[in-house]
């Protein structure tokens, strides 16, 4: 036989759903504001997506029109008839991510920072400026450093009889890849110094396996970048020094931290000696 809940019961049942429920609809107008925003950059960077791609592909072209060995202009081809329009499209999807990615962080910031203490959100903060920077630093280390160096050593072995006739979609695929991927990975020491600051990571752990975080770091580059030797390298070594940055940025943290544990046992300490007297 069901028992029926007291008139009570169920008022703190539907008072305990109440919250639930508005997290719920607060995360959906999040959500839904993420996409409306994407949506609207995406035909933004859709009418200028020629414009986008003439920015990507002018370290290829670059690379090519002064390469001695080639006979005829640096141009691109397509092999497919949609695959023009879709490059298009491709061009268009990753610079609305690149644009909404502030707002849409926003968005998620604002749908969190309720739930945290205001020590909490003031420690958070500085992590949410400094990610879109390593975000960019990354993608511009790929753009102006990495990739001209990697397309001149490649390109090095044409000759006169054999050339790069470049196809759209396989070389923007693999800007946008490597932009991607050295930006998100160029985030390691904000991901490290957060995990330090709320005390899950420490600068001796940190410093402790970093043999194994080579060997990891060797292995994400070989996993995010295309199959080149170069291009994994290019990864690798940077992050590698990111890493070590890391222990350094959690050291720093961990000093500050025993600082202000330092004072504010001085000052209970005196507070205490104050009482007694």
């Amino acid at each position: 036989m069901a028992v029926t809940p007291s008139p009570d019961e169920e008022a703190e049942l539907e008072s305990s759903k109440a919250p639930l429920l508005e997290h719920l609809v607060e995360l959906r107008n999040r959500l839904v504001y993420s996409m409306i925003a994407f949506f609207i950059c995406f035909l933004f960077c859709f009418f200028f997506a020629k414009e986008v791609y003439e920015i990507l592909t002018r370290p290829l072209i670059s690379a090519l029109a002064s390469d001695p060995n080639r006979t005829g202009p640096p141009i691109m081809i397509y092999t497919a008839l949609y695959e023009t329009f879709f490059t298009y499209v491709k061009v268009g999807m990753f610079g609305a991510l690149c644009i909404a990615f502030p707002f849409m962080a926003y968005q998620l910031w604002m749908f969190i920072a309720p739930g945290l203490y205001r020590h909490e959100r003031a420690a958070f903060v500085p992590f949410l400026i400094a990610t879109p920077i390593m975000f960019i630093i990354g993608a511009s280390f790929v753009y102006f450093i990495m990739l001209p160096f990697a397309i001149r050593f490649f390109i090095g072995y044409e000759t006169a009889d054999i050339q790069l006739q470049a196809r759209v979609g396989e070389y923007l695929s693999f800007v946008m890849t490597l932009i991607f991927a050295f930006g998100f990975c160029f985030e390691l020491p904000v991901l490290l110094t957060l995990l330090g600051r709320v005390g899950i990571v420490t600068s001796q752990g940190l410093a402790g396996a970093r043999r194994y975080a080579i060997v990891g770091v060797f292995a994400v580059a070989a996993v995010v970048t295309p199959p080149d030797i170069i291009s994994q390298l290019a990864l690798a070594i940077p992050m590698v020094g990111l890493y070590e940055i890391s222990i350094w940025s959690v050291k720093l943290i961990e000093r500050g931290r025993a600082k202000r544990e330092a004072a504010e046992a001085a000052a209970a300490a005196a507070a205490r000696n104050i009482q007694t007297t």
